[in-house]
Protein backbone atom coordinates (compact mmCIF):
# COMPACT_ATOMS: atom_id res chain seq x y z
CA UNK A 1 0.00 0.00 0.00
CA UNK A 2 1.16 3.64 -0.89
CA UNK A 3 0.70 5.93 1.83
CA UNK A 4 -0.31 9.61 0.47
CA UNK A 5 -1.79 12.90 1.18
CA UNK A 6 -5.57 11.19 0.04
CA UNK A 7 -5.03 8.29 2.07
CA UNK A 8 -4.83 10.40 5.13
CA UNK A 9 -7.56 12.25 3.91
CA UNK A 10 -9.64 8.88 3.70
CA UNK A 11 -8.45 8.22 7.25
CA UNK A 12 -9.61 11.15 8.61
CA UNK A 13 -12.94 10.92 6.92
CA UNK A 14 -13.11 7.46 8.23
CA UNK A 15 -12.82 8.85 12.02
CA UNK A 16 -15.18 11.56 11.45
CA UNK A 17 -17.64 8.68 10.28
CA UNK A 18 -16.80 6.75 13.26
CA UNK A 19 -17.43 9.91 15.94
CA UNK A 20 -20.53 10.14 13.77
CA UNK A 21 -22.05 7.37 14.45
CA UNK A 22 -20.56 6.79 17.93
CA UNK A 23 -22.70 10.05 18.83
CA UNK A 24 -25.65 8.89 17.69
CA UNK A 25 -28.93 7.99 19.10
CA UNK A 26 -28.58 4.34 18.03
CA UNK A 27 -25.37 3.62 19.27
CA UNK A 28 -26.29 5.70 23.03
CA UNK A 29 -28.94 3.30 23.11
CA UNK A 30 -27.16 0.31 21.75
CA UNK A 31 -24.93 1.30 25.04
CA UNK A 32 -27.27 2.12 27.58
CA UNK A 33 -29.52 -1.29 26.45
CA UNK A 34 -25.80 -3.07 26.98
CA UNK A 35 -25.50 -1.81 30.39
CA UNK A 36 -28.93 -2.30 31.44
CA UNK A 37 -28.69 -5.73 30.41
CA UNK A 38 -25.20 -6.46 32.19
CA UNK A 39 -26.10 -4.86 35.41
CA UNK A 40 -29.66 -7.01 35.61
CA UNK A 41 -28.80 -9.78 38.40
CA UNK A 42 -31.77 -11.91 36.88
CA UNK A 43 -29.85 -11.74 33.51
CA UNK A 44 -26.59 -12.34 34.87
CA UNK A 45 -28.25 -15.39 37.00
CA UNK A 46 -29.77 -16.98 33.79
CA UNK A 47 -26.77 -16.76 31.76
CA UNK A 48 -24.96 -18.47 34.38
CA UNK A 49 -27.31 -21.20 34.23
CA UNK A 50 -27.35 -21.09 30.70
CA UNK A 51 -23.10 -21.59 30.56
CA UNK A 52 -23.04 -24.17 33.47
CA UNK A 53 -26.14 -26.35 31.06
CA UNK A 54 -24.19 -25.44 27.76
CA UNK A 55 -20.53 -26.88 29.48
CA UNK A 56 -22.47 -29.73 30.57
CA UNK A 57 -23.68 -30.66 27.24
CA UNK A 58 -20.73 -29.91 25.61
CA UNK A 59 -18.33 -32.26 27.70
CA UNK A 60 -20.51 -35.04 26.65
CA UNK A 61 -20.81 -33.95 23.64
CA UNK A 62 -18.58 -35.71 21.54
CA UNK A 63 -19.44 -39.14 22.86
CA UNK A 64 -22.85 -38.57 20.66
CA UNK A 65 -26.14 -40.61 20.82
CA UNK A 66 -24.29 -42.92 23.46
CA UNK A 67 -23.67 -40.08 26.05
CA UNK A 68 -25.52 -40.88 29.27
CA UNK A 69 -28.61 -37.69 29.54
CA UNK A 70 -27.41 -36.58 26.09
CA UNK A 71 -30.71 -35.65 25.09
CA UNK A 72 -32.13 -34.49 28.90
CA UNK A 73 -28.64 -32.04 28.60
CA UNK A 74 -29.33 -31.16 25.22
CA UNK A 75 -32.81 -29.95 26.44
CA UNK A 76 -31.46 -28.36 29.44
CA UNK A 77 -29.41 -26.22 27.06
CA UNK A 78 -31.95 -25.34 24.93
CA UNK A 79 -34.55 -24.58 28.02
CA UNK A 80 -31.70 -22.11 29.50
CA UNK A 81 -30.96 -20.18 26.45
CA UNK A 82 -34.49 -19.75 25.56
CA UNK A 83 -35.06 -18.27 29.03
CA UNK A 84 -32.13 -16.19 28.57
CA UNK A 85 -33.19 -14.54 25.25
CA UNK A 86 -36.57 -13.51 25.99
CA UNK A 87 -35.68 -12.07 29.02
CA UNK A 88 -37.09 -8.39 28.34
CA UNK A 89 -33.62 -6.34 29.20
CA UNK A 90 -32.07 -9.56 26.81
CA UNK A 91 -34.60 -9.13 23.98
CA UNK A 92 -34.11 -4.63 24.00
CA UNK A 93 -30.00 -5.34 24.01
CA UNK A 94 -30.32 -7.75 21.21
CA UNK A 95 -32.61 -5.05 19.12
CA UNK A 96 -30.75 -1.76 19.62
CA UNK A 97 -27.59 -4.07 18.23
CA UNK A 98 -29.24 -5.16 15.21
CA UNK A 99 -30.91 -1.60 14.85
CA UNK A 100 -26.74 -0.45 14.86
CA UNK A 101 -25.75 -3.79 13.28
CA UNK A 102 -28.35 -2.45 10.54
CA UNK A 103 -26.26 0.87 9.95
CA UNK A 104 -22.81 -0.64 10.12
CA UNK A 105 -24.27 -2.67 7.35
CA UNK A 106 -25.74 0.01 5.14
CA UNK A 107 -22.57 1.93 5.77
CA UNK A 108 -20.19 -0.70 4.60
CA UNK A 109 -22.67 -1.74 1.16
CA UNK A 110 -22.24 1.36 0.32
CA UNK A 111 -18.92 2.04 0.83
CA UNK A 112 -17.67 -1.31 -1.65
CA UNK A 113 -20.71 -0.57 -3.97
CA UNK A 114 -19.75 2.54 -4.67
CA UNK A 115 -15.67 1.54 -5.64
CA UNK A 116 -17.88 -1.69 -7.59
CA UNK A 117 -21.34 -3.54 -7.10
CA UNK A 118 -19.00 -6.93 -7.47
CA UNK A 119 -17.37 -6.19 -4.16
CA UNK A 120 -18.66 -8.88 -2.00
CA UNK A 121 -20.28 -7.45 1.34
CA UNK A 122 -19.97 -9.83 4.98
CA UNK A 123 -23.22 -8.42 6.02
CA UNK A 124 -25.21 -9.89 9.12
CA UNK A 125 -28.56 -8.72 7.65
CA UNK A 126 -30.71 -10.38 5.10
CA UNK A 127 -31.88 -7.34 3.49
CA UNK A 128 -28.11 -6.66 2.17
CA UNK A 129 -27.81 -10.11 1.16
CA UNK A 130 -30.78 -10.24 -1.22
CA UNK A 131 -30.18 -6.81 -2.61
CA UNK A 132 -26.74 -6.97 -3.54
CA UNK A 133 -26.23 -10.71 -4.09
CA UNK A 134 -23.46 -11.39 -2.02
CA UNK A 135 -22.68 -11.43 1.70
CA UNK A 136 -22.98 -13.88 4.72
CA UNK A 137 -24.12 -14.54 7.88
CA UNK A 138 -21.27 -14.20 10.20
CA UNK A 139 -23.28 -11.67 12.66
CA UNK A 140 -24.73 -13.46 15.97
CA UNK A 141 -26.16 -11.71 18.62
Amino acid sequence: MIYNDQLFVIEDQVDQLFETIKASNTFQTYLWQKNKMYKDKEVQELRNNFMVKKEAFEAIEAYGKYAPDRREKQHAVRKAKRALDLHPKVAEFRYAETTLQSILDLVGTTIAHTISKEIKVDAGNPFFESKSGHGGSCHVG
